[in-house]
């Protein structure tokens, strides 16, 4: 059997949390749903009455925050309805879906209704976390097991990158391959393909990691606060931490599955870290679950008009004003980027931290090399199901790796956790680590055969990491230029933040002098937390401060012929952007050839928060674009409001389906790809296919029509009546008549007909003058010394 399937209808029984988020994620990437669920008890005849629970859990999904939709226009890809009247619709589905609550006598239930309708051949899986993916195919027919296995998302599956395919022994094995592609590839997952075991991969080895953490704390007595600065970013897991993680989860989601685990494991080893902590039970006993009680190990309270933030103190259970605490260890890792040389310096710490980090770590280590071959053959699909499902940079083998595998063991063993035999055979047998780089390719070590592999399904994908010491051309500090192949060339950026300053600037004309001498093409992108956040602020501010403003005009117009160069070299320069691409990292996506965007994408012209236009020619690009759609007959004030409003308001994109809304993205030019993975080799598809169709380099505009001050006055007015209304303050009327003045092409007494130099020009003058407004610099003060916009 030859399974291929193109999905083009899917079923999801089940509306609660999972289920109307699943739906809506196959709503994003362009799918027809169905979603179901079951009919109220005192339902009338009404369709509305008896599609009650459905729509209400789907109103409430698309309702939360973060949204699980890229775009609400999306949701109407979703049809709803209940398990009595529209069960036979799914013989129209490619796949049916159950996400029913966790009970086998339930899902058994449904999967008979289900085989009442289901046409053969189509996929069928259970979205459960914990039951036995076996017991529920018992008395179903050998077609249904044939197409049937688990399918775990985590929630909340739009940003949750982990889907864990669970077959059974009757599962066919090109469903099993068809599902690990389709969900990597259009869902944009990192699929792992795992075994029938309690809690799977991703659950088995982040609770334990979790319950450990919760074991340490009651023998040592530290705070909640301590852990939560211990277990976030400076590990390279989420700023949520331990307990604000298990406050947004719900600690009895946290307790269900540890359950689950001490009850259904009884042979492993840690099984006594699956015991639920007193304290934990004392939280469960007063209903202190977390977000969805109002409080749990963190809780927040209004007092004279202003938030209070309460931490747990977890031997009394009282709650006491959360404080801000420090490590030693941790202050001497704040210069330090990368995330391998951090946790060398912490793991060997020998203050609280370094005690903290030994123990939970060696016990990590050892559990997941423990669970070879229990619940994996393979130790990448171990950091694959932990990085995917928790959020974290680094899973165990990887962490142990960046510590050094070799010089750990004796010390795990001293601190009473050895680890499996199997590693003591690799290291014997000349392997000293977990992963290696070789030829561009990522290989882990295959334990049965003592050799390494490719990771399987990752062909596919060019990442930077895995290339650049073989194939770097170029590198300043701030940014690494890197030869993808084809004649392609690939720029990326690696200051704080990704923020531009001076050396990116560099880069930028450095690679496209380099592609305009011997290469095809450049892409811009970077595997960094986000894409840009913006111009160096701090940069402009010390400027600004100290009064240099010839030299300021001077950086802001290397900054604009950057993006004008960009625009128009020689040759095609694609960019991908993913997560934040704020300000000036916008402005490169602006200046873009084409631009190939992750579905994540958080874009925006963001300036006006610090006081300030765009000043890199994102105000010049929305008059320029805002020409355009006039060329075509569009209604122009109403037009011009839009573009004002999208840069006066700083709005961000939530996806970058919206970017096309806000006018970032370009219909018919620019285009989303939902894997992360693949955004660059994608990227350099597009890049190859404009030089291969014959690039030919663009001239300069000088046909753009502005309005003058027709449009100058709509500007004007709308901020007066902002001003007038309380909605805006004093400084954000002056902001805005600066941009509205540029976007107008100046005090014309009528439409004209201006050029990108001229727009630039404005753009650059009114960017310089507000910097010397003493309320931008405070605004710029604020958000560098406190990371918040003060709107004064």
């Amino acid at each position: 059997m030859n399974y291929k399937r193109n999905i083009k209808k899917v079923a999801v029984l089940g509306s609660g949390v999972m289920g109307s988020r699943i739906a809506c994620h196959f709503a994003n990437i362009g799918v027809q749903v169905l979603l179901l669920d079951i009919v109220p008890k005192d339902a009338s005849a009404d369709p509305k009455s008896r599609n009650k629970i459905v729509n209400d859990a789907l109103d409430f999904a698309l309702k939360s925050s973060p949204s699980p939709i890229y775009l609400k226009s999306f949701a109407r890809r979703i049809t709803t309805g209940n398990f009595e009247d529209d069960m036979p619709k799914i013989a129209e589905c490619d796949w049916v879906i159950e996400v029913v609550v966790e009970r086998l006598d339930i899902k058994q239930k449904v999967f008979e209704n289900v085989e009442k309708f289901r046409k053969p051949g189509t996929l069928i899986t259970s979205n459960t976390s914990g039951i036995p993916i076996h017991l529920m195919t018992e008395g179903r027919s050998e077609d249904f097991k044939k197409y049937f296995c688990g399918s775990h998302f985590f929630n909340p599956p739009r940003y949750l990158k982990l889907l864990e395919v669970i077959p059974t022994k009757d599962t066919s094995p090109e469903v099993i391959d068809f599902l690990l592609e389709y969900g990597e590839k259009f869902l944009g997952k990192t699929t792992v393909l795992a075994k029938d075991t309690p809690a799977f991969i991703g659950n088995r080895i982040g609770v334990f990691s979790i319950m450990s953490v919760l074991h340490y704390v009651d023998k040592t007595g530290m705070t909640v606060e301590e852990v939560d600065k211990l277990t976030g970013p400076v590990i390279g897991h989420p700023k949520s931490a331990t307990f604000r993680t298990n406050d947004v989860v719900g600690l009895d989601t946290m307790v269900h599955v540890a359950n689950g685990l001490s009850q259904n494991a009884p042979d492993d080893e840690a099984k006594e870290l699956f015991q639920i902590p007193d304290f934990v039970n004392g939280m469960m006993k007063n209903n202190w679950l977390g977000s969805k009680t109002g409080q749990g190990f963190y809780k927040k309270e209004k007092k004279d008009g202003v938030n209070q933030f309460y931490a747990l103190d977890l031997k009394t259970l009282e709650y006491k004003p959360s404080k801000k605490v420090k490590f030693p260890s941790l202050e001497t890792t704040k210069t330090v980027d990368n995330l391998k040389d951090r946790l060398r310096i912490l793991i060997a710490a020998k203050d609280k931290a370094g005690d903290f980090y030994r123990a939970t770590f060696y016990q990590l280590f050892a559990y997941a090399s423990n669970r070879i071959p229990e619940i994996s053959d393979e130790l990448y699909k171990i950091d694959a199901a932990t990085n995917a499902g928790f959020g974290w940079e680094m899973g165990p083998f990887e962490k142990w790796d960046a510590i050094g595998v070799e010089n750990t063991v004796k010390e795990m063993e001293t601190a009473g956790h050895k680890p499996a035999q199997w590693v003591y055979d690799m290291l014997a047998g000349g392997a000293k680590s977990f992963y290696k780089v070789k030829d561009g390719k990522r290989l882990y070590y295959h334990i049965s055969s003592k050799t390494y592999k490719v990771i399987p399904g990752t062909e596919a994908f060019i990442l930077l990491d895995n290339i650049r010491a073989s194939h770097t051309v170029w590198e300043n500090s701030g940014t690494t230029i890197t030869d993808i192949g084809d004649g392609i060339l690939n720029l990326e950026f690696h200051t704080k933040m990704n923020t531009i300053g001076s050396e990116v600037i560099e880069g930028i004309n450095k690679a496209i002098t380099l592609a305009e001498q011997g290469y095809k093409g450049l892409v811009i992108s970077n595997e960094g937390a986000n894409f840009s956040a913006g111009a160096n602020v701090g940069m402009i501010f010390m400027m600004a401060v100290e009064q240099e403003f010839d030299e300021l005009n001077m950086v802001i117009k290397a900054f604009q012929q950057t993006m004008m160069r960009i625009r128009y070299s020689s040759i095609p320069v694609v960019v991908a952007p993913h997560q934040m691409a704020l300000g000036g990292g916008c402005e490169i996506c602006l200046h873009a050839d084409k631009v190939v965007a992750h579905a994540e994408l958080y874009m925006g012209l963001v300036e006006f928060g610090v006081g300030l236009i765009p000043g890199g020619g994102g105000t010049k690009e929305f008059a320029l674009r805002l020409s355009d759609e006039l060329q075509e007959g569009d209604i122009e004030l109403n037009n011009f409001r839009d573009r004002f409003l999208t840069i006066g308001q700083a709005k961000v994109s939530t996806s970058a389906y919206e970017a096309f809304e806000f006018g970032y993205l370009k219909k018919g030019r620019d285009m989303v790809v939902i894997s992360r993975n693949r955004l660059l080799s994608e990227a350099k598809n597009q890049c190859l296919m404009l030089a291969d169709e014959g690039y030919t380099q663009p001239v300069q505009r000088k046909d753009i029509r502005v309005l003058g001050k027709q449009a100058l006055g709509l500007g004007y007015i709308g901020a007066n009546t902002m001003f007038s209304g309380n909605y805006i303050s004093e400084h954000d009327v002056k902001i805005s008549h600066k941009l509205a003045y540029v976007m107008a092409g100046g005090d014309l007494s009528q439409p004209s007909v201006v050029s990108e130099d001229y727009l630039l020009n404005l753009e650059r003058e009114a960017f310089v003058s507000l910097c010397t407004e003493r309320k931008t610099l405070e605004r710029i003060q604020s958000i560098l010394t406190g990371g918040k916009i003060l709107r004064n």
